[in-house]
């Protein structure tokens, strides 16, 4: 097994850069990162239709949600590969489909939880916003959604861990990620599938470990931070009932 990953450890973490393009573990994070980032002002956009109280924006974003949730990423991938050319009027990369799939994907779970963060919220911070004067659009960007972004920061990393994974996805269209190296490496030795497997099972496990306690520590702060707020608040009440007195 040592020898395997010894032998094959450039073409499992960059493909067959710089001979040709990128792959392996490189390619499976740099998918991951630009579906996260071309996801999350989606799913910010989602979760802001779906808690508006106009229903002409509530309905139609609940249902792109329900569906794409509701429906397997495979098929979400098959149907980027096959629908997007016809839109468009002409082919594009494996590559591409890949991200226009991971974005549409992702979009509609990250809504899911920018939308827990804001109804998360006390009420009562939205009327207050409100009777000063501000506007629906002015309450939602400047008292609403920076709390429960912050809030959700953990949860938003661990769907960063759910990305790496599900860019293994890419391996049914061709797109040279680190799940379609490996597949490569095994069909070059042929008589070891399970030492090659492991391996790929392993580095997933370790970049997908690695992005879990960063959402553990990450948490723990935010603990940290509303336990030291509620005990300077807490503070300030006895202060004050002291001077009263």
């Amino acid at each position: 097994m040592l020898d395997i990953l010894i032998h094959n450890a450039h073409f499992l973490l960059l493909g067959q850069y710089p001979n040709g393009p990128v792959g392996g573990l490189a390619l499976t994070l740099i998918l991951a990162l630009l579906g996260l980032a071309f996801a999350f002002p989606l799913g910010v956009l989602l979760a802001l239709c779906r808690v508006s109280p106009y229903r002409v924006l509530s309905v139609p974003s609940t249902v792109l949600v329900y569906i794409v949730r509701g429906v397997p990423l495979v098929m979400l991938v098959f149907w980027s590969y096959f629908l997007v050319p016809g839109l468009i009027g002409h082919l594009v990369s494996a590559f591409t489909t890949m991200v226009v799939t991971l974005v549409i994907y992702q979009a509609a779970y990250l809504s899911e939880i920018v939308r827990a963060g804001i109804e998360s919220l006390p009420k009562g911070q939205t009327e207050s916003a409100r009777s000063l004067g501000m506007s629906y659009v002015a309450t939602m960007r400047h008292v609403i959604l920076p709390q429960a972004l912050y809030n959700m920061l953990p949860s938003i990393l661990s769907q960063c861990v759910s990305t790496v994974k599900d860019t293994s996805i890419g391996y049914v269209i061709s797109v040279q990620e680190l799940t379609f190296s490996a597949q490569q490496i095994n069909a070059s030795l042929l008589t070891q599938p399970f030492q090659v497997f492991f391996i790929l099972a392993l580095t997933y496990f370790v970049v997908c470990y690695t992005l879990t306690r960063c959402a553990h520590v990450m948490e723990r702060r935010i603990a940290q931070r509303r336990a030291s707020g509620k005990i300077q608040e807490l503070r300030n009440v006895i202060n004050d009932s002291i001077l009263q007195s």
